[in-house]
Parts: structure tokens; C-alpha cells; sequence
């Protein structure tokens, strides 16, 4: 035993100091490369004039159909594919690119929100002494600090800590991070820090601390990755792209070359998803960038064609803010499986995740119940005892499909690297593959490149490095004051409009509807706990947004953040989404349906709702048994075993409260289980035992029924002989 500690020792000793002097060599080559690169900045000025506003949808559908030839074509509207729309049309090559669901609908809107080079990356790059691991992780982090500079907004710096269990781990962790940062170089956003163990537990309270020794924080970024690739796509626009979401590629043009014979793809035969019109868009140059459906693409090129991408779902959950501090995320660097996962604040909920398993691909990934324990098991390992982890605090769950590279006969996605590839077929289709979020800028400037060079296409050098993306230019940290002061919205309203928008905040603000109250004189709430605001459904319009789904889940993030109060807000939504688009009452009852499914399979409604069924089983001891029977039989009072909204009413009266109709039926549809309106003994008894599991948690009928006790209870009928009698 002694003996292995001492390997063990000498050999954490022995690669430290290699790490080190490895890591300190590259920084010095980075130094001298980039010594005055502290700010991202264009390397060249955009000659191309940037229109004011971005065109409409429907001038986006002309311009596809009424162009000529475009230079390139770009398939998916994920962060990468509109990226390639930005580094292209910039470049001042004719651009288009079309979608067919809606703009970041797939993996680029269900990622950990993180901005970052990849730790374990790092890690694995030392320990196997793989240059490529490290070109990549050195490559991330300068494309972070691009991320970080142009979209201030919506992006910025998240310290995130590392506790440490172990003391020989202290000095391993502490040589990783302090590598990471000197790879980072002149780029590094806060140098890293050690933490003492009670230091540590006053920045992040609710960590377990039987055994802690200590923690480290260091610095990566943090991003909302759905209006980051919108964002990425409205510059596109306003820069001359014909960018079109919901428009599908149902096959790809070719034309043969009359000399060789040969066969090349020259565009894309593409159908509007929302009205059947098919029509032809013709490119010198078409652009695979379709993440998990690389390969579908290339075989509407190539049948033959192997496949280059393995799909790996990730899962995450979003849990209340009170589960971490407003500031500080966690990693947890070896799970019990060998996986990472982090717990990280993100709009004021707590995100955690995320799982790595191969899966198919579809355009619709559910979370599952297995992937949701196994997070919050994962979880509380990490958290003190004192801080109950509770199934029901499961707000929203969703899966995101990795598009990973990799060969076939790989079978552990774990150990595969995000590295792109880019290809080009023998008949000219350019397919950008793998990958990561933070690295989409520069896949799409690799991508660009590929396509100038096999098409032989007339333009510039790339100039998207330090190129401000929609709504940076005149952000600043104060501007919610702006909005505050100018427009009456509330404060709280006002920061979630900066950051979501930018400078453009001002001009969902100038839409915002009056309330009619004193304080805030606009912006009325979607729901009373989120800042999101009806102004923000009629913008959302003018983004491009043709669905409800669009709107709960990339316009505004509701449906990431609790899928309850996405469901509730989804009538009003649809009302003001109808009406601007002039929807029929059949077609806002489809899209209502619609976004509820979405809801209930995607965003881990389902999951949730599972967590109380007709066969959910009663483990309530006695008393408690007891106890809850009283308290459902001071609102049944005519002993018939059930209880409908007019025994609720009537309760509630009583004791002079006022909910009106459709939200109690709302409150009792929630726990109805047989769907026959009314709920009854045994429904009411899962209810209790499911909340006193933690498998349910915040039912309004369950603290509805227990303050309605409570208040029953405190009030003495004083009978007349014993008040004096009166007159």
C-alpha cells in the first residue's frame, strides 16, 4: 500500500512538472504570437453596408426564389450553419441559407450554456500526450474570448468551482487549472484561485463539507445559447444573407460537367414547411452543416457514403436557484461512472448536467427518467445532507444530440474528441462536421475556406473575428437603467430585456403595452415569476418566429426553464402570435396542441407528470393518513369522497380568498389523475405521499389545501351566550 502511494506521488509529481513546463512553453509561443491581442478586434473593417432592420420572412422567401445563383448555400440553421451564412456574406460572396425547423431548434439550443475550452480536454491532452486535443482546447479558448467580446449581452464570465475531497488532489487539480489559464494566455479571463475549505463553503453554502479539504475556482464563459445563434443569424440577415427557417431540403440539384461527365451538386430542391410550396435555390457551392444529420445529407449526395458522425445524447435538468449561489458554478470532475458534470446558475435556475450516451438520431430527443436520476443522484453526492435533492424540483429536462466525429467502430463516445472535420465530396458538396458550440466561428471560417478553394469562389480574407453580432454595438452593463428610466418597465424586466436583446431592447420596450398601474407603467408579464413580457411575443415575430414552440423555447426560454409556467403562459402567446399572424381558431388550437406535446415529450413534462399516476403508491403511515383525511374532509364536507372547484370555492370563501374559476381548474387538473374533474380520497392520498417522497414538488392544490387548514383552525367561533348576548 505504501508503495503505491509513492508511485502514485511520484508519477502526479513527475506529469505535474512536465504539464508545466509544456504548458509554460506553448504560453510563451502564444506571448509572442498574440502579445497585444487583449481585445478581440476585426482583423478588416465589413465593406458591406449593414441594413438597419432585417428583412421580413417573406422578403427572404423572394430573394430565395427570385436569385439567380447564389455562391453558397448553407444547409442548417444551427450555430455553425449560420455561422458559415456570417463568415461567407461577409466575405461578400452571395449568400443563402435555409432551415427546417426553426433557427438553434436542434443541439444548439439544449447545450450546457457553457462558453468554453473543455478541462477534460486539457486533461487528456497531457495525459496522452495528444497535440491535437491541445491545438483544440488552445483554439476554444481563443474563440471564447471572441464569443465573450462580441456579444456582451448575452455572454460573459461564470467562475466555477472545483471542491476538492482528497488532499493529493489539491496539487493535481491545482497544476491542471493553472495550465489551463496559461494556455489561455493573454485571453485568460480571471486567473484561477485556491479556496480553503471554509472559504470555499461561504461562496458556495449548500456543498458537502464532511470531507472537504479545500476548493478551486477558475474562470470559463456562459452564454444563452438559443438567442446567441439567433443572434449570429439576424446579423447574417442584415448583412444581405437570405436566411430562411422552416424550408426544407427535399433533394440536392446536380447538373453533369458536358467535358469529364461528372456530376456536381449546383443547389437544392427546397419546400416551405409551413405552406407546401416547393421551389429551387441554385449555388455554386453547397454547405452540409446540419450537426446529427450530417449524413443524411450526404447520402441525398452519395448512398454509398459512410457515415462520419456518431450521435451522443446529452441530458440536462434545471432545477430552482436555491439549489446554487447566483454566481458560482461547480464541476464535478469524475462521477461515478467517469462522466462530468456541472451545476451551474443560468437565468436564475440551476442547470445540471449532462449525460454522454450513444443514441439515435432524431429530431426530437426526450430525456429520460434514468438520465434524470442519474444527474440527481450525481448531484447529491456533492451537496450537503441538510439540503434535500428532490425529484419534484425537476423544472425542465431536455436532451441535446452531440454531433461527435468519429470511426464507425468506436464504441465509447466518452473518448471521442469534438474536433470538425471538414470535407469536400467528389461532386462538390462541402460538409462541416463535429465540433462544438464555442468553436462554431471558427469550423465556419474552415468551412468558407474549403468551399473558396474547391469552388474557386471570388472573395476576401474571413473577417468575423471581433465582428459585433446583433444587439452588441451600443450595450452597455447600465443600459437596463436606460430602460427603466425612459420607459416605466421594471427593473427586473428591464435587465432580462438588455440582456436578451441588447440595444435593441429599446425597441421591445417602445412596443410594451401599458399596464394601467402605477408601478410599471409598461410591460405586462407573461407569467407573474418569469420577467418575460407579451411586447416580447409581438418581437419574436419579427425574429422569425412562426410557432409557439418558437416562441416559449428560442425567442424566449420558458419551456428551458419550467415547463409549468411555459404551459401556462401558452394561451396568452398564442392569442398574440394568432392575431399578428392572423391565425384561425383551428390553427391556434393545432399550435396549442403542438407545444403542448413538445412540452410534455421534449422539455421533460412527461417525466414530471409521471412522477403522480393512477398508480402511484401510498406509503403515508398512519397517522399522516389520518391527518390528511381530516384535511380533505373540511372541504368534502358532504362526505361523498371526492372534491370539485365548488367545494374548493366554497372553502376558500370562507376564509375570504379569491381564485378565480379557471385557475382552480387549472390547480385540480394537476392532481385529477382519472381526468373526470374532480379529485378524490386515494387521488389526494398519492398526492401527499408523492410530496412527502420528494417526487412532487410545489403542487398548488397540496399548500392550497394545508393554508386553508391552517386558517380554518386559527378561527374561534366565540357563541353568543358568552359574548354578553348583545342587544
Amino acid at each position: 500500500m505504501a508503495f503505491r502511494k509513492v508511485v502514485k506521488g511520484t508519477v502526479l509529481i513527475g506529469g505535474g512538472a512536465i504539464a508545466t513546463v509544456f504548458g509554460l512553453s506553448q504560453f510563451s509561443q502564444y506571448r509572442n504570437k498574440h502579445g497585444n491581442f487583449m481585445y478581440v478586434q476585426a482583423a478588416e473593417p465589413v465593406n458591406i453596408p449593414m441594413k438597419n432592420h432585417f428583412p421580413t420572412r417573406e422578403d427572404q422567401f423572394l430573394a430565395l426564389q427570385n436569385t439567380s445563383e447564389f455562391d453558397v448555400l448553407v444547409i442548417g440553421g444551427g450555430a455553425t450553419g449560420c455561422g458559415c451564412a456570417l463568415d461567407a456574406v461577409t466575405r461578400g460572396l452571395k449568400t443563402a441559407l435555409v432551415e427546417r425547423d426553426d433557427f438553434s431548434s436542434g443541439t444548439s439550443s439544449r447545450s450546457t450554456k457553457l462558453i468554453h475550452g473543455g478541462v477534460r480536454y486539457l486533461q487528456k491532452a497531457i495525459m496522452r500526450l495528444d497535440f491535437e486535443q491541445y491545438r483544440m482546447v488552445k483554439e476554444a479558448l481563443h474563440e471564447r474570448a471572441n464569443l465573450l467580446e462580441i456579444a456582451p449581452h448575452l455572454s460573459g464570465p461564470l467562475p466555477i468551482m472545483l471542491p476538492v475531497y482528497k488532499w493529493w488532489q489539491l496539487p493535481y487539480y491545482w497544476v491542471g487549472i493553472k495550465l489551463y489559464d496559461l494556455v489561455a494566455g493573454s485571453q485568460c479571463l480571471k486567473s484561477s484561485y485556491v479556496l480553503s475549505k471554509s472559504r470555499a463553503l461561504e461562496l458556495f453554502p449548500m456543498l458537502q463539507k464532511d470531507r472537504l479539504v479545500g476548493a478551486i475556482v477558475y474562470y470559463d464563459g456562459q452564454h444563452n445559447d438559443a438567442r446567441m445563434n439567433l443572434a449570429i443569424a439576424l446579423t447574417a440577415a442584415r448583412y444581405g444573407a437570405a436566411t430562411a427557417n422552416y424550408t426544407e431540403v427535399v433533394h440536392l440539384l446536380k447538373k453533369t460537367e458536358p467535358k469529364s461527365g461528372k456530376e456536381y451538386v449546383c443547389g437544392a430542391r427546397c419546400r416551405d414547411v409551413l405552406t407546401g410550396q416547393e421551389f429551387d435555390v441554385k449555388a455554386k457551392c453547397v454547405i452540409n452543416a446540419t450537426g446529427p444529420f450530417t449524413d443524411s445529407v450526404r447520402k441525398m449526395d452519395d448512398q454509398e457514403v459512410s457515415n462520419i458522425c456518431q450521435p451522443s445524447a446529452g441530458v440536462h435538468i434545471v432545477m430552482p436557484g436555491y439549489y446554487s449561489p447566483d454566481n458560482m458554478g461547480l464541476l464535478d470532475p469524475a462521477t461515478s461512472d467517469g462522466r462530468v458534470i456541472f451545476f451551474l446558475p443560468w437565468e436564475k435556475m440551476t442547470i445540471a448536467g449532462t449525460t454522454d450516451t450513444p443514441t439515435e438520431v432524431t429530431p426530437h430527443p426526450i430525456p429520460t427518467e434514468e438520465d434524470i436520476n442519474f444527474i440527481l443522484t450525481e448531484v447529491r453526492n456533492y451537496l450537503s445532507c441538510d439540503v434535500e435533492v428532490r425529484r419534484g424540483d425537476v423544472l425542465a429536462a431536455w436532451s441535446g444530440i452531440r454531433p461527435l466525429v468519429t470511426d464507425p467502430s468506436s464504441k465509447d463516445t466518452q473518448s471521442i474528441s469534438r474536433n470538425h472535420v471538414v470535407a469536400v465530396s467528389d461532386s462538390g458538396l462541402v460538409t462541416i462536421a463535429g465540433g462544438k458550440w464555442t468553436t462554431y466561428r471558427s469550423m465556419a471560417q474552415d468551412t468558407i475556406d474549403a468551399a473558396i478553394q474547391a469552388h474557386n469562389l471570388k472573395a476576401g480574407p474571413c473577417k468575423t473575428v471581433g465582428l459585433l453580432l446583433q444587439g452588441a454595438k451600443d450595450w452597455s452593463p447600465t443600459l437596463y437603467i436606460r430602460l427603466v428610466q425612459d420607459y416605466g418597465l421594471e427593473s427586473e424586466v428591464a435587465q432580462h430585456l438588455a440582456s436578451t436583446y441588447g440595444d435593441k431592447a429599446f425597441e421591445v420596450a417602445k412596443i410594451a403595452q401599458v399596464t394601467g398601474k402605477r408601478w410599471p407603467i409598461v410591460g405586462k408579464r407573461l407569467v407573474s415569476e418569469f420577467p418575460y413580457i407579451e411586447a416580447e411575443v409581438m418581437y419574436g415575430i419579427k425574429e422569425y418566429a412562426c410557432t409557439a414552440v418558437d416562441m416559449i423555447s428560442r425567442r424566449t426560454r420558458l419551456a428551458f426553464l419550467n415547463v409549468q409556467a411555459a404551459d401556462e403562459a401558452l394561451p396568452r402567446i398564442i392569442d398574440i402570435m394568432g392575431k399578428e399572424l392572423h391565425w384561425s381558431e383551428q390553427k391556434k388550437k393545432e399550435e396549442l396542441e403542438s407545444a403542448k406535446k413538445f412540452l410534455y415529450y421534449e422539455m421533460g413534462y412527461k417525466a414530471k407528470s409521471e412522477q403522480l399516476t393512477d398508480r402511484s403508491e401510498i406509503t403515508l403511515i398512519p397517522s399522516d393518513i389520518d391527518r390528511y383525511k381530516k384535511r380533505f374532509h373540511m372541504f368534502d364536507k358532504e362526505k361523498k369522497g371526492f372534491i370539485t372547484i365548488l367545494d374548493v370555492q366554497s372553502v376558500l370563501e370562507s376564509i375570504s380568498i379569491q381564485i378565480d374559476e379557471n385557475t382552480l381548474h387549472e390547480i385540480l387538473n394537476e392532481v385529477d389523475l382519472n381526468k373526470n374533474g374532480q379529485v378524490e380520497l386515494d387521488e389526494f392520498l398519492q398526492l401527499m405521499s408523492a410530496v412527502q417522497k420528494g417526487y412532487v414538488s410545489g403542487s398548488r392544490l397540496a399548500v392550497l389545501m394545508k393554508t386553508a387548514e391552517e386558517n380554518l383552525r386559527e378561527r374561534v367561533v366565540i357563541p353568543v351566550d358568552r359574548s354578553g348576548g348583545g342587544l
